[in-house]
């Protein structure tokens, strides 16, 4: 990429063409569609080391030509040479332009298929500066004819200017030592600091400016813009979009892990639930006929059976939120803070008519109380999905085996919180009555915080199967007994009960009275061994029609005594 780089730094105005038409394509095809694209901008777009147009925005053009059936021919020069292409009509458009008021004026914008942010980029050891009115006085690098140039000349910051043809000309120049910042787009900052070496350049604040960024053709050019629009709602609605920019944008991300290697780590992560729940079914049958000849193995045998128990819940909480697993989740995290700023940016025009005009429909519901309630339903909407992400982790963390002699202090209302969470599913489809109370400034328990979570998610999941009624409630609640020095969980549930004369029985390995429900009997008796070897006990208060109280007591930890 350097070399590449290095390369187009000697020839700015190399002009390439690339078809997407086949070796077959008759040469009668209607004319091709001139797209035009900054030569040395990764990872959107820019020449590779054989001096091929590739990036996200070119990746995406072959897409959209694809669905589209059209014919495109790429033209990569430097930004401004493009940009007065497109003004000429040499090029029919740019696949990759920041769309801003001023630029709207003489260009028809798609909707965007990327935010672009801005960062100011300084040498180590620099002052900072974190905004644009920190630039006064200082000689600040920026892409000629870019955003950022065409921003500064138009709201005065007091900067002195200097332009460059591309954002690593300069990144060069700042690194050289030349001028006191450089203003470019973050994750070409981002990827040509890496690529070129530039260690002594940082970003000197969080990102700014978040940017709509798509394509652009001259005004009036309406049916060109309406195909490419129509194509990328195509990609978007096929998550085909989000592949190609989970595969550019994602690795350089803040966050999170690239969406490829996640990708491989789900896939594997399923390939060994599978095979561990295979091997259980078959254990099990094999558990059955050699029960009584291996009581010298009865240590191994629980742990066997604690995993089989964990496996047989987990598969009935995966059944449970698999609908909230769904491709549309990135999707909507990728598209709503783009609606978000959409919305904020009409309010005022909104504004000025209601002032104007007075009050008028705006989606079948009077402006006044739109303008409340759209920002809402936007948050709502983006929390919902980042909901589904943590259900996911939550069940992430439930699956992962951990040693016996893991132990370390926790604090038993957010394990309880978190059980409650991965059994929301099963609850809701029990009950319209359930409530959790929690006690404040509960001592925390030392242990293994994973194996008590299983526990409380048997008990709650044995307290819903309990239930005749959705009317039936089920109560769970934290306390402190503080002459014992105990700390307790109590779960209550309206359910059917328990006949007098299976309470004692009730933590007998292979007890059931659901066995012809495809119960094993082994839940309870692995929920009290894994509480006895935590010092702690399960207690069983019940009648028949008239519910069930299970109480959890563990000892306080020993640094609070």
């Amino acid at each position: 990429m350097s070399s590449t780089l290095n390369r187009f730094l000697l020839f700015p105005f190399c002009l390439l063409l690339l078809s997407t038409a086949t070796s077959e394509a008759n040469p009668e095809q209607e004319q091709a569609v001139l797209i035009g694209g900054d030569y040395n901008y990764p990872p959107y777009e820019f020449l590779d080391d054989k001096g091929q147009p590739t990036g996200y925005n070119v990746e995406l053009t072959l897409a959209i030509a694809e669905v589209m059936g059209m014919t495109v021919e790429f033209r990569f020069s430097d930004w401004a040479g493009v940009r007065k292409a497109l003004q000429n009509g040499q090029l029919d458009a740019l696949q990759g332009m920041v769309n801003s008021p001023e630029r709207r004026q003489a260009f028809d914008f798609s909707p965007p298929h990327a935010i672009v942010h801005q960062s100011i980029f300084a040498r180590r050891g620099e002052p900072r500066a974190t905004s644009l009115q920190q630039l006064r006085d200082k000689e600040v690098v920026v892409q000629k004819n870019g955003i950022m140039h065409d921003y500064l000349l138009q709201n005065d910051v007091g900067a002195k200017l200097i332009t460059v043809e591309t954002h690593a000309d300069a990144l060069r120049q700042l690194a050289a030592g030349k001028h006191d910042y450089a203003l470019v787009a973050n994750l070409p900052g981002l990827y040509l600091g890496q690529e070129l070496g530039l260690s002594n350049i940082v970003p000197v604040g969080k990102p700014f400016q978040a940017q709509q960024y798509g394509y652009a053709v001259l005004k009036g050019n309406d049916a060109l813009l309406a195909q490419f629009s129509e194509g990328l709602a195509i990609l978007i609605n096929t998550g085909r979009q989000q592949q190609i920019y989970n595969k550019w944008l994602g690795p350089l991300q803040e966050q999170g892990l690239p969406w490829k290697q996640y990708g491989k780590t789900a896939a594997i992560l399923s390939a060994l639930l599978l095979l561990i729940l295979g091997g259980t079914v078959i254990w099990n049958r094999m558990l059955r006929r050699q029960v009584d000849k291996r009581t010298a193995e009865l240590h191994i045998q629980q742990q066997q059976l604690i995993q089989a128990d964990k496996m047989t819940s987990l598969g009935i909480l995966v059944s449970g939120v698999a609908h909230e697993i769904n491709n549309p989740t990135g999707l909507l995290l990728l598209n709503l803070p783009i609606i978000r700023e959409a919305w904020q940016d009409c309010e005022d025009i909104l504004e000025q008519r209601y002032e104007q005009q007075g009050d008028f429909l705006l989606g079948g519901l009077a402006y006044s109380q739109m303008r409340d309630e759209i920002p809402a339903l936007l948050t709502d909407m983006h929390d919902g999905a980042q909901r589904i992400k943590r259900i996911v982790n939550d069940l992430k963390d439930f699956s992962r085996q951990e040693s016996d002699d893991s132990r370390e202090p926790f604090d038993l209302n957010e394990v309880v919180a978190t059980a409650v969470r991965l059994a929301e599913n099963s609850i809701n489809s029990s009950t319209d009555h359930f409530s959790v109370s929690y006690s404040s400034s509960l001592p925390s328990v030392d242990g293994n915080a994973q194996r008590i979570e299983q526990v409380i998610i048997n008990l709650i999941l044995n307290a819903c199967q309990a239930l005749n009624d959705r009317n039936n409630a089920i109560k769970v609640r934290t306390f402190q007994q503080a002459e014992s020095q105990q700390i307790c969980l109590q779960i209550v549930d309206e359910g059917c009960g328990i006949e007098a004369r299976n309470l004692t029985r009730l933590l007998d390995p292979f007890f059931t009275t659901r066995r012809e429900q495809g119960g094993t009997g082994l839940g309870l008796s692995v929920s009290s061994g894994i509480v006895q070897a935590h010092g702690g006990q399960l207690q069983f208060e019940s009648k028949p029609n008239l519910g069930t109280t299970v109480t959890l007591t563990l000892p306080v930890s020993g640094e609070n005594l």
